[in-house]
């Protein structure tokens, strides 16, 4: 293979102050500055892991963060998959997750992997996932 994972994944907010706060919450990230990127519209890094981002834009008057559909109907991404770096570390996001309302904790069993969905504070389904051991 020629890649070595993702770089980072922009997406739209309507707060970043809140989104920010969660993502360093839930999973120890950490929330960059925000800096303008051109007229109306502000970015700002929260990197989620070992070379690992969000670019989070918040532009305005843009209503996409707002705009959330069923599964398999929000668009060409429909939602994020994270790994988690070790069963302690998925356990401890599950915790958080339930503290926070963002999931209710249900763990699935996808063959290879256990999983548990949640929603970010602007809507946007997330998805944990560990190997089965």
């Amino acid at each position: 293979m020629l890649l070595d994972g993702v770089n980072h994944i922009a997406i739209i907010s309507n707060d970043v102050g809140k989104l920010g706060e969660f993502y360093r919450k839930v999973f120890d990230a950490q929330v960059g500055p925000t800096r303008n990127h051109g007229p109306g519209e502000t970015m700002t890094n929260i990197r989620i892991g070992p070379g690992t981002e969000l670019n989070v834009f918040v532009i305005d008057g843009n209503a996409e963060a707002r705009r959330q559909t069923p599964m398999w109907g929000r668009g060409r991404i429909d939602h994020l998959g994270l790994a988690a770096a070790s069963r302690p570390a998925f356990e401890t996001i599950r915790n958080r997750l339930i503290a926070s309302g963002a999931g209710d904790g249900r763990i699935n069993d996808f063959g290879s992997v256990l999983s548990m969905f949640f929603r970010d504070p602007d809507g946007l389904e997330g998805e944990v996932v560990i190997p089965k051991e």
